[in-house]
This record gives structure tokens, sequence and C-alpha cells, in this order.
């Protein structure tokens, strides 16, 4: 092998442009999610891998008619480690195109990557492949192998994609995964809280409002309900004192990017009720109501202890209440290698250590994790996700691509293998 220090400067390299020239080309094709269809966006990536990567190999992968997903692997030069990379094709629909004042197809303009999935995540799947291509450039210096899995339904958070990944192609799991998904190049990601979604429903007896003693009012039984649920907030948590301590040790750096309040977020159960319907008429009384709620549980609470709780505190008259979504929190320790070599590399390329947190939303590494696979997110911080004139700053999908590239390295040239 050649000097370890001269390999690991040259596949950490800065490769902006073309960085920039893969991104462009994937948010030039549209993936919105709905409706989904990711074929074009996927048939797209994998040429580009091949146009890119040397000696890479690339399967599509269908988990329905219109969702494609892509696994992209490359050897090195004998058996070792299984790093995986993973994005997701999919983005949040385009929205009224009159309210974006660049191309949502991608531009660039005072240093920003401008278009639907700028940030979210098509950025952040070029900084990955950028970091393909300089360790397949370089795979004579390293044992093991790198695999880039792109998924096609992350936005929906349904099972056509990462998962159907993971239960159907054996080089989609590994020994650890690395995810360009939103985030900032100054907070590594371990873990993220998990939720459950519920949809509670009250009945009533309708009457005239001027005759309110002759009708029951659903919308005064759901707002019993809701106090309810709201109550949640002050269940226990029993959290794992590693991730305590850098959820408080991190939010020095955290909070100032990403919000005052967000180590108390997820530290505790919070309630957000999303959608509330009910009634016809202010002089009616209403005979039926409706609730919409986005729980989400930190690490140390168990939806099923959740879910027991709310069993009891909605057992009321009218009331009926059901699960639409659930998925555990979950977390990689924080003394894990994929953890410390990733803050290690993020403080090479940045020149300060990077925090070291959870995360407050959801991601795919939830299956990867919930597969016994050591996960972190590392990617660009998003301006304007879901909204008009999304962006990410080049430069931080820079910085993401040289840190993700130099993680898998100095992972790849461990002594041990599997």
């Amino acid at each position: 092998m050649h000097d370890v220090d001269q390999i690991r400067h040259a596949v950490s390299n800065d490769r902006t442009s073309q960085m920039v020239d893969l991104a462009m080309r994937l948010i030039a094709t549209p993936s919105p999610n709905p409706d989904g269809d990711t074929r074009a966006v996927a048939a797209l990536a994998a040429d580009l891998l091949r146009a890119h990567v040397p000696g890479v190999e690339v399967e599509l992968h269908p988990g329905s008619a219109d969702i494609v997903n892509v696994v992209a692997r490359v050897r090195g030069r004998a058996p070792g480690h299984r790093i995986v990379f993973n994005g997701h094709l999919d983005t949040y629909p385009l929205g009224d195109r009159t309210s974006w004042s660049v191309s949502p197809e991608g531009e660039i303009a005072h240093g920003r990557l401008y278009g639907r999935g700028a940030a979210d995540m098509k950025g952040g799947i070029a900084a990955s492949m950028a970091a393909m291509a300089a360790l397949a450039e370089h795979r004579a210096d390293w044992a093991g192998e790198v695999v880039l899995t792109l998924a096609g339904d992350e936005e929906s958070m349904g099972p056509r994609g990462t998962k159907y990944l993971l239960d159907n192609v054996a080089h989609a799991t590994g020994d650890a995964t690395i995810i360009g998904d939103a985030g900032s190049p100054m907070v590594l990601r371990f873990g993220e809280k998990g939720f459950i979604w519920i949809e509670i429903t009250a009945e009533g007896r309708a009457a005239h409002g001027a005759h309110v003693h002759l009708g029951v009012n659903a919308i005064d039984r759901l707002r019993e309900a809701l106090d309810r649920v709201t109550a949640l907030r002050g269940l226990a948590v029993a959290m794992p004192v590693a991730v305590r301590d850098a959820i408080a040790h991190a939010k020095s750096i955290s909070e100032p990017l990403c919000g005052a309040g967000e180590a108390v977020v997820l530290s505790t159960i919070t309630v957000n009720t999303g959608i509330v319907t009910g009634g016809v008429s202010p002089n009616l009384v209403p005979s039926s109501a409706r609730a919409a709620i986005d729980l989400r549980l930190p690490v140390g609470v168990t939806s099923k202890a959740v879910l027991a709780t709310l069993q009891q505190a909605l057992d009321l008259p009218g009331i009926n209440w059901r699960v639409l979504r659930c998925f555990e929190p979950n977390h990689t320790d924080p003394g894990e290698e994929i953890v410390t070599c990733c803050a290690a590399a993020a403080a090479q390329i940045i020149g300060t250590a990077p925090a070291v947190n959870m995360r407050v939303g959801g991601s795919d590494a939830r299956w990867f994790r919930m597969a016994g696979i050591p996960t972190v997110v590392y990617g660009p911080t998003p301006h304007n996700m879901g909204a008009p004139d999304e962006y990410a700053e080049i430069a931080e999908l820079a910085i993401v691509s040289r840190v993700h590239a130099l993680t898998a390295f100095d992972m790849l040239t461990r002594e041990n293998t599997k």
C-alpha cells in the first residue's frame, strides 16, 4: 500500500465540480412523491454511476411498478468490511411553480445549488456518488466493499425502498451505513426519535345550538381526549446515559443551527395535533369530530408503553382511535466506530469537531438500525426544504462528500476484516 496519509489526502480531495454536475443532472429529472415514480431518475443515477465510478457494478431493483431503487458496488483489493452509503431518490412535490424565483430543475447562484431535491436529498446523493468515485479510483489501497443504495420511497416512509433492498439484496446490508440526508456538516446524527401517528374520532348527538341539553357535543368529547394525549408529554423517559450526555454536549453547537429547545425536544415525548375537524355550523351541536396527532418518542420510551397509556387514557364515552403509523426510536451507540470515525473525519475536513447528536426527524436510517447496522446521518443544511427555492450550500455539499469518502476509507483500511 502507498503511504496512507497520501491516500487519505487523495481520497478526501475536493471534487466540487464533479459533485455539482451529478447533482444538477439528478435535480433536472423530477421524482416527486407523490406520485412516487422514480423510474427515470433511477435509470439516470445508474448511468451516472457507470460514467463516473471506475469498476462499479450497478443494479436496478424495482420495489413496485413505479418505484425503482439503485444498488451500486465497488470492490477493494481484497475481502473486508462493507460500508454502505444510502440516499433517497424521491423528493417532495414541486408545489406552485410560480412561487419559485429560480428553476426547480436546478440552478446555481451565489454559491448555492437550487432546485427541488437540492437539499433533500439529491445534493446528498451526489456527494455520496463523488465520494464513491474517489474511493473507486483508489480501490487498490483498501480492502472490502463500498455500496451505494438509492431508495425510491423515503418521503412516504414506505417499505418499497430501503426496507425492500435490505430484505432482498444481500450486499445492501453492511458493517456500517452513512446517509447524506438533510442536517448540517456541523452536526453528526447517530439516532432519531420514534413516532406514532394516531387518529381519534368522537361521536356525539346532533341538536340545535340553542338546545344543547338535547345533544352531546362531539368536539367537547374530542377536546377531553386531546387533553389526555397531550398529558403524555410528562411520561418518564429512561434514556441511556450515553445518549443523554451526547444531547447535552451537543447543545451549544446544535441549537444555534437547529433552534433553541432542540435538546428538550430530543429528550421528551412531543405531541402535535396536526388535523382537527368537526361540526358544520356554529348553531348546531356537532355529532362527530376527528383529530390526527403526531407523537414523537425519544430513546428510552417504547411505543408499547405509549400505546398502553393511550389505551387507558382514551377509554372515554364516544371516543374511538387507531394507529396510522408507528416506528420505534432508534440509535447507534455514540461510541461505535462509524460515529467516532465520521466525527474524526469531519473534524479534519472542517477544522473543528462537529456536534454528535440525535436527530429530531425521521429518515431511512431507522431501517438500517432496525437491521442491527450502525448508522449515522451526515448531510447538508436544508434551506426551504419542501418549499419554493429549495437550496443547499455548495461548500457544505463538498464537505459532506469529503467526509463520506474519508470515513469510509478509514474504516476500510482497519487491520481487522470480516
